[in-house]
């Protein structure tokens, strides 16, 4: 009775598998057919002939000199041609995979009758898919569906339909691409473990090395991982790994792929696996110089009409403005003015190239660093670029009352002006009037040349007031404070549900009427800060600042990447003559000692600014063909009174820190370095 049973088992399993291959020809013979089992809706067409300039791939940012800096991606896989894979590596996969695959035509019928057979007799679970069948499934559910598990279960399920497709697909494939082609592309799509894709990445991660040189032991150890990356985990289970290796061999030996010799000594050696070595995936991962500038490259892009798929999967290489040299010397400064783990203070400093077609970001630095760890003086927003400085720039903003007043010819750098000690200035609808102090001795009056160097607040007041507050704000606007501008005075966006002025207005909004704006007192983005006097020394023209030079994708073919246009937003008479202004300012102005105090003897153009609670300092600045901001602001949940030091710390100091004595030295030392002996 038990015989007969096998018997009838293996009549049915003959019968199944009949019937599969029956369905899976049928369509290509016959024409449609199937609705029954639903392979109307077939996946035929969906991977493409040229398979490896489809993957999801690693996206690699670099210098402007073509250094790498930074790599993003969902799945970390690097492409590579059929003749970039040595032979070891495609004898074993089909020694252990697929024997038949160079005389199959996409599927196997033999394959297809024996797992059938099996599956209805009790027998080993077989699945009897052939390579070209692997690929399309794992091109589903490592490509198409990546980011759809329910879609990936159905990819996966053991159902007939699924297979029919599936094998119809091979079918067409093997049709339309040659077996090297078939044989690279799974190699480039199947998973090993985590996040390693492709048989390049894999050889790099496990053992240093790349597809093209892989030896017989190494190429058996990741053949027999393609069949379950989980089990045969070679750090997870190195035992379970090696015999699995080791079957390979015997396959590869079996297929008369390798010899005994050769054979035998493969299955000699250890693993040899080392890492995994995969890069990280995010930005997190560049050097402490390089963290905020590969993350604004990235919103850039995104701002720019680049997707964030593109970003993480499309194998581009971004080419930034980067400038590695200019960018270690900025951090170098930044870190020996504030150290990196100081509580509750940061440094940043941004540097443009100006330029009449484009303002170029050499580096984005601060004593931080970009990252998780706060007790290693870690953020994850970006200090640099953000409306990171709650508290402001200071009198850096006098820079836009004097460019108002020389542009409606309210003044003349000769012009002298008011300055009182003090003065009440008169607020619009009878309000009570806003008292202003001189911090310091002065002239009074004097000259808008002098009063630039020297930064009196009473002075610059009156002539705000003179030119008109709405024209002075639209000034901070055009010369670059452009999105710091449009937040709010707290530095997020507006809030519409908030009954505060500082919170549901801009800037732009909020200061119209208000003449503490001259004195800057709201929040500031460092970067727009210096691409203020990038604009200046651009003859006044304003550009947006760009961290772009190229982006290819893996075929090298550019991405086009939607820039801004640039502005001429004053005219060059105006700029010209503001920075004649700005001259004095390390010569016999607010930064003076601390220019001897450096050395410093190069022409240049700069502003200080500090905030009335001394929570914030900066120091704005240009010289050869470098626009520079450095600010120190607190930064900590309890900020404070910025103090002068080594270092420069958290207290309470009687008149604290000022731009001149603790902004300005680390634009002095880094710019003393990227200068050299010119």
């Amino acid at each position: 009775m038990g015989a007969s049973r096998n018997l009838l088992k293996l009549v049915g399993g003959c019968a199944a598998g009949g019937a599969l291959l029956a369905g899976i020809l049928a369509p290509v013979s016959i024409g449609a057919g199937l609705a029954a089992v639903d392979v109307s809706d077939s996946v035929i067409g969906i991977v493409p002939a040229s398979i490896s300039k489809q993957l999801p791939g690693v996206t690699t940012l670099t210098d402007r000199n073509g250094t790498p800096i930074a790599t993003v991606f969902d799945q970390y896989r690097i492409p590579v041609g059929a003749d970039r894979i040595s032979q070891a590596m495609k004898n074993a996969l089909v020694s252990i995979e697929d024997r038949r695959f160079y005389q199959e035509h996409g599927i196997d019928p033999q394959g297809v009758a024996r797992a059938a057979i099996a599956d209805v007799t009790g027998g080993d679970h077989q699945g009897g898919s052939t390579i070209t069948q692997q690929l399309v499934k794992n091109y589903l559910i490592n490509v198409i569906d990546k980011d759809n598990p329910a879609a990936q279960a159905a990819d996966r399920a053991d159902t007939l339909t699924r297979k029919m497709r599936e094998a119809r697909t091979a079918i067409e494939l093997d049709e339309n691409l040659s077996k090297d082609e078939i044989l690279s592309g799974y190699l480039n799509v199947v998973e090993f473990t985590g996040k390693v894709y492709g048989v390049e990445a894999a050889a790099r991660a496990y053992f240093g090395t790349t597809a093209d040189k892989l030896t017989v032991a190494q190429a058996a150890l990741l053949a027999g991982m393609v069949n379950n990356p989980t089990t045969f985990n070679p750090y997870a289970h190195p035992v379970a790994a090696q015999r699995r290796r080791d079957l390979v061999i015997d396959t590869m030996l079996a297929t008369k792929a390798v010899d005994q010799t050769t054979a035998a000594r493969a299955k000699a050696e250890p693993l040899g696996v080392s890492g995994p070595a995969v890069p990280s995936s995010t930005c997190f991962s560049a050097q402490p110089d390089a963290g905020f500038f590969c993350q604004y490259a990235l919103s850039y892009l995104r701002s720019a009409g680049v997707t964030q798929e593109q970003l993480t999967n499309g194998g581009l290489t971004i080419k930034t403005t980067m400038d590695s040299q200019v960018s270690a010397a900025a951090k170098d400064a930044v870190n020996a003015n504030v150290p990196v783990t100081q509580p509750g203070v940061a440094n940043t400093m941004a540097i443009v190239s100006p330029g009449n077609t484009s303002h170029e970001v050499l580096a984005l630095v601060a004593n931080r660093s970009l990252g998780t760890d706060a007790a290693q003086g870690q953020t994850t927003r970006n200090l640099v670029t953000d409306v990171s400085d709650p508290f402001g720039a200071g009198s850096v903003f006098k820079i836009f009352t004097a460019a108002a007043a020389l542009e409606s010819g309210a003044a003349t750098l000769d012009t002298q002006l008011p300055n009182p000690p003090s003065q009440c200035f008169p607020l619009p609808g009878n309000r009570k009037c806003y008292t202003v102090h001189n911090d310091g001795t002065y002239s009074d009056p004097i000259s808008l040349a002098n009063g630039l160097a020297t930064s009196p607040n009473t002075a610059f007041v009156g002539l705000e007031q003179r030119v008109g507050v709405p024209q002075v704000v639209a000034m901070a606007s055009r010369l670059g404070m452009r999105s710091s501008m449009q937040t709010n005075n707290v530095g997020q966006q507006p809030d519409a549900g908030s009954n505060d002025p500082q919170r549901n207005q801009t800037q732009t909004q909020y200061f119209q009427d208000k003449p503490s704006f001259t004195l800057g007192d709201s929040p500031v983005s460092p970067l727009e800060l210096a691409n203020v006097p990038a604009t200046l020394m651009s003859g006044g023209v304003w550009c947006p600042p760009t961290p772009i030079l190229s982006v290819t994708d893996a075929a090298a073919n550019a991405v086009p990447v939607t820039n801004a246009a640039c502005e001429q937003v004053t005219s060059s008479d105006v700029a010209s003559t503001l920075m004649t202004g700005l001259s004095q300012d390390t010569v016999s102005g607010t930064t003076a000692a601390s220019a001897r105090a450096a050395g410093w003897t190069r022409p240049d153009i700069g502003k200080t600014g500090t905030t009335q609670t001394n929570q914030s300092v900066a120091f704005v600045g240009g010289v050869d063909n470098y626009a520079v901001s450095s600010l120190v602001f607190a930064d900590g949940n309890k900020p404070g009174q910025l103090c002068p030091g080594n270092p420069v710390h958290i207290g309470s100091c009687g008149h604290g820190a000022f731009g001149g004595t603790v902004a300005a030295p680390p634009y002095f030392k880094a710019m003393k370095t990227v200068l050299g002996g010119r």
